[in-house]
This record gives C-alpha cells, structure tokens and sequence, in this order.
C-alpha cells in the first residue's frame, strides 16, 4: 500500500519538514487572529488576569522512575540534522535523501567508536524511513509503515540488530494519529483486532491532526483506537526498537484546538509501549504546550520544548536560526523536568565548525546550555568527520557530568539581555554557575555570590578548560567574546548571605494605577502584587540599610511568561528589565538586581510603563553592601 500524506504540502514547499512548514503553520494560525490590534489588547487582558488566580498543581507522575528508562537525559545520535541541510554531499539524490540503512550503519559504528565511551548510546532514525526518495510512504496490510525496501534494504530489524551488536541503543520515528495514506478506505484490518479496521479507529468526519495535517485523529473512544497503536507500538518492540521519537503532537506543534489535542495518543503510546514488555523510550515533539507539561511528563520520557533547531540551509545550524532562542525558551521549563521525563532543546550540532555553521564560541556556549538545561544531548553531527575542537566538547566528561547529576535544571539568575547568569545548586553544596554573552560584541559579565544567596570568597573550577582557577571573594567576572561562555564549579566558604526580606503585599508599600494584592499559595507570606500594567507602580517603601553602597537585590516574582518591568532605587531612571517566565501564574522564581542605595532609608520601585510585567512577591535585601 502506498501513498502520499505529504504530497499536498511537498508541492506547495519543495524544503517540506519541517522549518518551512512549521513556520507556515505559524502564519495561518496568525492570520486567524489578523484583527490585530484590539484582538491582541483583549488577549493581554485576558491573560493578564491569571497572573491574579493560582495554578493547580498536577500530581500527575513521570512516565517511568523505576525501570531505568530516562533515568537521566538520553544521549546519542540523529539522523534529523543532515537530512535536512543542504550542506554540499550531504543529501546528493534530493532533499531528505541522507537517511538510508548504510548511513545510519556508518553513524553507528562511528558512535561506538568515538562517543559511545562517553555515554552516548542512542542512534535514532528519524522521518522517512517509510518513505521513498519521493517522499511516498508506505504502509504494510495492516497500514503500519513498512520501511522502504532502497532505503533501507534489509528491514528496520536488522538495523536495530547491527546497532545493539555495538552495544548501542536504536531509535525511531513516527508522526502522531493515523497517516491519510495508511487508511486504505476505511478497509484497512488492524492487526490483532478482529472486527476493527481503520474506519474504525478514527473520526466518521476524517478530521486531520499533527502539526502538519498529516494523518487522521485518532477516536479514543472506539477501543480500534488503542488496538492501532498497540499494533504500532508491538511491531516496534518486535524489531527491537529501544527509542520512539512521536513527532508532530499537540498542542504544540503550533496548533491547537481540539483536533491538535494529542494527549490522548500519548496516554495511548504510553499504554501500548507498558503492553509489549519492552523498555522503549517515548520523545515527543515539537514546542510542546507547557499547559500541559504535567500530562507530558505522566505519558512520556521526553519533550521538545521548542521548534527545530536545524536552519534548512547549506550548514546544519546558524546561531540565529535557532540556536539562540532557546536561551529565552528553557526558563519556563525548568521545573518541570526530572528523572523519568527531561526538556528537550533538541540537536547538539558542536561537532564540526564548518558543517555546523558556528563559531567555537557559539559552539561551546550550546553545549553549556544544554548541559545546565539537562537537556538530552544528542548530536546531527557526522561522527565520521568531528574535528578535534568539536569532539573535545562532546566528550568533555565535567560539562557531561552536569547534564546528567541529580541537580536542579538551571535558571537564570539574572535579568534575560545580552549578557546573563545562569545557576543552580548541587546536592553537595556547590553551585553549577555559566555566564554568557549573547551580544554582538564582546563583554565583561559578572556573577554576584550575592545571586546565589551566600557571600564571601568561594574556589572556582572551570569545567571547560578542567583547571581549578583559585578563590574568588564575592563575584567572578570573566570578558566573553562574541557569543561566548564560561562554565564554573563554585563552592562558598563563606556564610549565607544575611538579607533583610519585604513583603510586596506589605501596607506600608505604595501601589499604584492597576497593581492590586493578590492571593498566591506559593508565595511567601500568601500574596503577591499583581496587574503591573498600562503605567502601574509597586513601590518597596523604607528599605534601610546602614551603609551607602551597591547592593545585589534578590527579587521572588511569578510570571507565566517573560515580561519586562523598570526596576530603580529612590529618584532613579531605572532601567527596564526582562524576567525570565516561571513557567505558570503559580511558580515563584528569583532573579538578582544590582541597585544603588544610600544609608538609611530608601524606596524601590516596579513600573510597568505601558506594558505587563511580572508579579512580585518580595524582595530580599542584603544588610550590607
């Protein structure tokens, strides 16, 4: 059985998956809403008014603690990101062309010879595997994907039998509901299932899901449903597969709506993959909806919380296209990861400068992110051309060993801008501290123990270059180049910072314009100050000090996505800050300001100006300088 679910979609946009075609979803979703203006001023409102109302937590559990399964962040290969390029040889029959059984043979005797020793035992065969160089598919009689017999001529067994017999894991891929080209009719059996066929399994009306719009939705309430996906899921198990990658779900996937609503197939897989017996790792993607972050971590292992990070174009990656905005886009996540279920940042491409795009700097910086992110780190690389550079970050067993410790995910300590800190605390007692600098020139960046809560000297080992550089009394500032990073063990000798904390809620606080006390059961003393927008003011009044000086002001605030505000001290002009999101309207989170006070008495102001800005909870102020 062959067909063609892309067809429509290939015509339209030679570049079909999945930068064109997700940024062509975006439009359409957009155009949707192209009232514009007082469309998007009702949209503000209305979402600014949850910043007042306290989320629920989920007591939803991640999918799998026990058995092993994503114990950790995964690590390998994937074969996404030279298949999508246009790097000269890399795709030489079309588009798409890179992924066959030899290539993906070649990178997994690669890998086990030069990464596995360092923890990366995944090799994931992602879209087209099922599909011919004309990007038509191809389904077995029970409209399960078969493997294409020129791509990959010895079946999808035999691969995965040749990746475990180098002691390595296999992966594979599969977009979520049931493909168009697999329905057959509606005639089509379900293996397993006597009575069910695929007229069965979906909605009478056909309606389209994924983020492409490339299969049927999958109806839950026909028991065919389940049965489809346990005839996926067993057929993957008997070939051995250790890894599926469930691309395309929503929301997310940039839609949503009901039609885009996948939780329900996820629970599906979820099930399905319990039901064969074998541990089988479930990734899903793309720029999943952190709404339903609790029902991603319950189902799955894994979720790509952003779009891809390939570029589509002659290399594998740019900087800008879309390394960088995963430093705006991994905050809000950052609580929700864990053993069992990790954020996903998607491709690690450091491996090799000129087939990457990027310079060391940015190379070196990606890595660090997604080291601090726990993100799992698997690379697109061509493991049988990393160059030294790149293969001494991939192998690097300090930054390797902070990806995969017990930590927390890291945050930012500071302000989101050019320059920024990131940090959080081990369970010895040390803190995992990386600056960067994401400007277009180079720049001095600075991180205050004071951020971290404590004071005093503290020794500090870089991870990168493996030296312990010595103590350093209250700060260290390191001058980055252009895209540039550090990455830094810190232990404190010193004592906790000693800081004197105000409540926002206080009556002894100025609000004013739209700011109002609200209730929040995660802050601390119960409430917050919420609606900072259009010219609203929250002044900290007698904040007191005893001694004129700097001071790193820590500041707890809630904020379901990230938002700016004009933070000064007493007369000041301030300057306007972005906060990074905190995932939720009920999740509080800190980050450090530096502000001038004088000895005695003195104010501190949050001004929205004419935009929304974050919740605040209170702000701790250090008792000395």
């Amino acid at each position: 059985m062959r067909s063609s679910p892309y067809r429509a979609l290939r015509g339209a946009l030679p570049g079909f998956p999945r930068r064109i075609t997700r940024a062509m979803a975006a439009l359409v979703v957009t155009a949707g809403l192209a009232t514009a203006v007082p469309a998007a001023a009702t949209q503000a409102v209305a979402v600014d008014s949850k910043s007042t109302t306290t989320a629920v937590t989920s007591t939803a559990t991640t999918a799998d603690t026990t058995s092993g399964t994503a114990a950790k962040p995964y690590m390998g290969w994937s074969s996404w990101s030279m298949q999508s390029s246009h790097y000269p040889g890399l795709n030489p029959n079309g588009n798409y062309s890179y992924l066959t059984e030899a290539n993906v043979l070649k990178q997994a005797d690669a890998l086990a010879d030069t990464l596995k020793k360092s923890g990366y035992t995944y090799v994931n065969i992602d879209a087209g595997w099922w599909m011919d160089e004309n990007w038509t598919s191809e389904f077995d009689q029970y409209g399960r994907q078969t493997p294409d017999p020129v791509r990959f001529p010895h079946g999808m067994k035999s691969v995965a039998d040749h990746i475990h017999s180098k002691g390595l894991k296999a992966g594979i891929y599969l977009p979520v509901g049931l493909e168009k080209g697999a329905y057959g009719d509606g005639k089509v059996p379900i293996w397993n299932a006597p009575g069910c066929t695929t007229a069965d399994a979906v909605y009478p009306d056909l309606r389209t899901t994924n983020g492409w719009d490339s299969a049927y939705k999958l109806n839950f309430d026909n028991p065919c449903a389940q049965k489809y996906v346990d005839s996926q899921a067993q057929m993957f198990a008997d070939w051995g597969y250790d890894f599926l990658k469930l691309d395309g779900v929503g929301p997310g996937s940039f839609k949503s709506g009901d039609n885009y609503d996948n939780v329900a197939d996820v629970a599906a897989w979820h099930k399905a993959i319990a039901d064969t017996g074998r541990p089988i790792h479930l990734e899903l993607s793309w720029s999943l909806d952190i709404g339903h972050a609790a029902d991603w971590k319950k189902y799955s292992n894994g979720w790509r919380i952003d779009t891809d990070v390939e570029c589509y174009c002659d290399t594998l990656v740019t900087w800008e296209n879309s390394v960088n905005d995963r430093w705006n886009d991994a905050p809000a996540w950052s609580t929700k990861a864990g053993p069992g279920g990790w954020n996903d940042l998607d491709a690690i491409d450091v491996g090799n400068g000129a087939m990457d795009g990027l310079t060391q700097a940015e190379r070196q910086s990606y890595m660090t992110l997604w080291a601090i992110n726990k993100s799992p780190l698997f690379t697109g690389d061509d493991l049988t051309k990393l160059d030294s550079y790149g293969l001494s970050l991939l192998t690097n067993q300090e930054v390797i060993g902070v990806d995969q410790n017990a930590s927390p995910v890291a945050r930012p300590v500071t302000p989101m801008g050019d320059q920024q800190v990131w940090g959080t605390k081990n369970s010895d007692g040390s803190y995992t501290v990386a600056l960067f600098n994401l400007g277009n020139s180079p720049a001095s960046v600075t991180a205050d123990w004071a951020s971290f809560g404590f004071t005093g000297a503290a020794s500090v080992r870089d991870l990168w270059s493996h030296q312990n550089l010595g103590t350093y009394k209250n700060k260290i500032t390191a001058t980055l180049p252009v895209h540039g990073s550090r990455l830094f063990t810190v232990k404190p000798g010193g004592a906790r910072l000693a800081t004197t904390s105000y409540e926002a809620e206080s009556p002894n606080n100025t609000l004013t314009g739209n700011a109002a006390v609200a209730t929040c059961d995660s802050c601390s003393g119960g409430k917050k100050v919420g609606n900072l927008y259009l010219d609203s003011k929250l002044q900290f009044n007698d904040i007191t000090v005893k001694k004129s000086g700097i001071y790193t002001v820590n500041v707890a605030y809630v904020s379901g996505d990230s938002r700016s505000v004009t933070v000064y001290s007493n007369s000041g002009n301030g300057t306007s800050l972005k906060f990074p999101s905190t995932g939720d309207w009920g999740t509080v989170e800190t980050v450090s300001v530096r502000l001038a006070l004088k000895a005695g008495a003195n104010s501190i102001t949050f001004d929205s100006g004419w935009d929304y800005s974050p919740d605040i909870d209170r702000i701790d102020v250090p008792k000395s300088a």
